[in-house]
């Protein structure tokens, strides 16, 4: 189906839907590569094991876009963003500054968190786009990633408190 064909296609909202879509591909690729470093750094080996684990389900993400793409009538191109590219540096700093502390694990976790907050936002409002515009497929796709993020958020906070703060405290 061509993305001519698709009711509303021809709207501002569904320009900035295909806009959203290019920037969080972008974010979830380089994420793809961010995620296995993260993991090799932490030192809590739950914290390592669910960055390992939400590579895989960003690997999933990528999938999932490339899917709403396609049902789009569109190549899956990725934009550059500045917000991801960002949060990503960040995270580079703070995983330098604390290589050496306790607070290393505490200081990935933040970066995170910082990532999954900001994927929840991306994700929350292109899933709002997708349902003014009738694209139920990719409602359905885009609230699988949203959940799995939410999910990823809640482990990094329960890991957080039940234990890498309380190491990076002592």
């Amino acid at each position: 189906m061509k993305t001519s064909q698709l009711p509303n296609s021809d709207t501002e909202l569904h320009d900035l839907l295909v806009d959203q879509l290019r920037d969080i591909l972008w974010a979830e690729k380089q994420l793809v590569k961010a995620l296995p470093k993260m993991a090799k750094a932490a030192q809590d080996e739950q914290l390592s094991a669910a960055f390992v684990t939400h590579t895989g389900e960003t690997k999933n993400h990528v999938a999932r876009l490339e899917a709403i793409f396609k049902g789009l009538g569109l190549t899956a191109r990725a934009k550059k963003c500045p917000a991801m590219e960002g949060l990503l540096k960040e995270a580079d700093e703070l995983a330098e500054e604390y290589a050496d502390s306790t607070a290393l694990d505490a200081a990935l976790i933040t970066a995170a968190q910082k990532v999954e907050h900001y994927e929840i936002a991306s994700y929350g409002t292109i899933r709002a786009f997708a349902q003014r515009l009738g694209y139920q497929e990719a409602v359905k796709l885009l609230t699988e990633t949203l959940d799995e993020e939410g999910n990823a958020d809640h482990l990094l906070t329960k890991i957080a408190t039940s234990g890498v703060n309380q190491t990076a405290a002592a």
